[in-house]
């Protein structure tokens, strides 16, 4: 599971991570900073990352905080989150707002895919490697929808589109598997 680097600091309280959330945009906070953060805000509204000022749609706690589900401080700020992550998580997002969350859910989903303790679900690591396989072959077989022999260079636009909808999708998976994980009903 991620955390944090050990040298670094929520940058809302600039002190050394109290139970460490990572927000959608890949940014540490501690969870009762970053509810402190939604909480001065709107309560219908998602916050906005204080670093990067895109609008935090899932809040995935550390493993670390995980590991101690029992200590009243950190159960009720993952309780707090949890209802956060149910409030905005499972939001439909623009298509705008999916392609900025691709690194930090593509980043995430590598590292639990190499990670024998966590491991996800049969049916998820399938459909993952599923697409990935099938994207793979479109890329590299010689039947094109644009052909690249005669428009050149332009005919790799479909070849990059079909990647980026592949992407997309094994995003849009992980990002169901955090939602209900973290949140979800």
């Amino acid at each position: 599971m991620a955390d944090p680097l050990a040298d670094d600091c929520c940058s809302v309280c600039r002190s050394s991570f109290n139970i460490p959330c990572q927000a959608n945009c890949s940014h540490w906070f501690c969870g009762s900073c970053i509810m402190q953060v939604w909480d001065y805000g709107s309560p219908i509204q998602p916050c906005k990352c204080p670093l990067c000022r895109r609008q935090i749609t899932l809040l995935v706690p550390g493993g670390a905080s995980l590991r101690r589900p029992h200590d009243p401080e950190v159960a009720e700020i993952l309780r707090q989150v949890e209802a956060y992550n149910r409030r905005f998580g499972g939001r439909s997002n623009g298509l705008i707002q999916r392609m900025q969350d691709l690194p930090f859910l593509l980043r995430r989903l590598v590292r639990e895919l190499m990670d024998p303790q966590r491991s996800l679900p049969l049916v998820i690591r399938a459909r993952v490697y599923i697409a990935m396989i099938l994207s793979a072959v479109y890329v590299l077989s010689p039947v094109d929808i644009i052909p690249e022999g005669i428009l050149g260079i332009v005919g790799l636009l479909d070849d990059l589109l079909i990647v980026l909808i592949c992407f997309l999708h094994v995003a849009a998976m992980y990002r169901s598997v955090l939602y209900f994980r973290h949140g979800g009903s």
